[in-house]
């Protein structure tokens, strides 16, 4: 007889059935009609989804805790239903080697409540190393354009740093802004008008048509981080079978002319563009050629983003709420369950290489309990990330009432059943 059985509505292999899982030391063993177990909880008439997995967060630790922790961080993640994060390296000191991935390790094993990933970052010194430094990480990350603490790396060496990356079987994620195209650009800013034509959709797009020449007839994975411009979209529907890329809810959800309080606070790097790029970001979203949701959870302080817009630092907060949104869009059909499951679970987990996401046996019991009918505004002071606000005052969203991950009960009532350091490495 199996440690635990959950029952519910669970979404399984594209609908919703009444059904059971049977978890055995974390790990889930079965999926049947009928099961009995040690313990059942049955959860009756609630949904019962795989948890989310978010490829792409900034918990800015070490050096920036002002802003986030590890404890923080995991915190506002499990809130939103997400069991597992992947962490940015441009911290203080940025995690370019093997030992600074292992401090990180260190940190967010004493720290973290949800699983993680480190990815380091790949810069003009390290490039040659990638395959020593890619037996620790998760997985490596470019900057082909300047942003926060960014990481120098100079386009020339691309194909070579891509062609390495294969023997370490590493995905590299890059941040797809040409550095030369934003240096012919680059002008004094006032409003998130300036930062938007100053960023130009052209920066991008002239990235990403790098970024596919460099990976064209190499086996390395290359996914194309926060894809903001209707230019790069349509680049990356004509993408080979070894580039995904990702969208944020920030840039398909938001634009340049309708945004609610001080500019400063949406100011993010790519920025946030026009009705147009929102609308054909989200129509790619709902439609399916996208590959991911990813929050690329950016806390900076409310007093750090309110100030001369030129000089206020760039990124938002949202991996608490990337889920929850798109989870009440999904309760009004906006965008299918199948597809939301898709973005946030199956496929982020396939890139990464771990075992969450998916219901089926051999993966970890990683699942989140909903209430669909219990719709509510996301409110600063209800979320808990240390940054202490969102972009998405507001909007609606459904919270998960329950996140299990590995089998035990993580979040429950908006109570927190674990201790610090409950996460573990997701492995490298």
């Amino acid at each position: 007889m199996s440690e635990l059985v959950v029952k519910g509505k669970i979404f399984f292999r594209g609908s919703f059935e009444n059904c059971c899982i049977c978890i055995d030391n974390g790990k889930i063993t079965q999926i049947k009609k009928s099961l009995e177990g040690e313990k059942t909880l049955d959860f009756q008439n609630k949904l019962i989804l795989p948890t989310g997995v978010d490829i792409h967060v900034h918990f800015r630790e070490p050096g920036l805790t002002n802003k986030e922790d590890w404890y923080t961080g995991s915190v506002a993640a499990a809130f939103g239903g997400i069991s597992c994060v992947f962490d940015m390296p441009n911290t203080i000191p940025q995690t370019t080697s093997v030992e600074t991935i292992n401090d990180k390790i260190n940190i967010a094993e004493s720290k973290s409540i949800i699983d993680f990933g480190i990815y380091a970052g790949i810069t003009n010194d390290n490039f040659k190393l990638i395959e020593k430094i890619g037996k620790k990480c998760s997985g490596f990350k470019l900057f082909l354009g300047s942003s926060t603490l960014s990481l120098s790396f100079d386009k020339k060496h691309l194909r070579e740093t891509f062609d390495l990356a294969s023997i370490s079987n590493r995905i590299i994620l890059v941040h797809a802004e040409d550095e030369e195209c934003l240096i012919k650009h680059k002008k004094i800013e006032t409003n998130l008008s300036d930062h938007m034509r100053f960023r130009p959709g052209v920066c991008e797009e002239l990235s990403i048509n790098e970024v596919l020449h460099a990976a064209k007839g190499l086996n390395t994975r290359v996914h194309v981080c926060h894809v903001s411009s209707c230019e790069g979209l349509e680049l990356l529907k004509k993408k080979p079978s070894n580039v995904s890329f990702g969208i944020t809810p920030h840039h398909c959800l938001l634009n340049v002319k309708n945004n609610m309080g001080s500019e400063g606070l949406f100011k993010v790097n790519p920025p946030i563009r026009t009705g147009f790029d929102k609308e054909s970001l989200f129509s790619c979203v709902k439609s399916g050629c996208v590959d991911v949701l990813e929050s690329d959870h950016a806390p900076h302080t409310r007093e750090e983003k309110i100030g001369d817009f030129d000089v206020v630092p760039s990124g938002v907060p949202g991996v608490e709420t990337i889920y929850p949104m798109f989870l009440y869009f999904a309760k009004k059909e906006i965008i299918s369950f199948q597809r939301l499951v898709s973005l946030m679970c199956n496929t982020p987990a396939n890139l990464l290489g771990v075992s969450k996401g998916h219901f089926e046996p051999g993966y970890d019991a990683d699942f989140i309990v909903v209430d669909i009918k219990k719709d509510c505004k996301i409110k600063s002071e209800n979320l808990h990330s240390r940054c202490g606000w969102t972009p998405f005052e507001n909007w609606p969203a459904v919270f998960p009432e329950s996140i299990f991950i590995r089998g035990e009960k993580v979040i429950d009532d908006c109570e927190i059943q674990v201790k610090q350091g409950f996460g573990r490495f997701a492995g490298a």
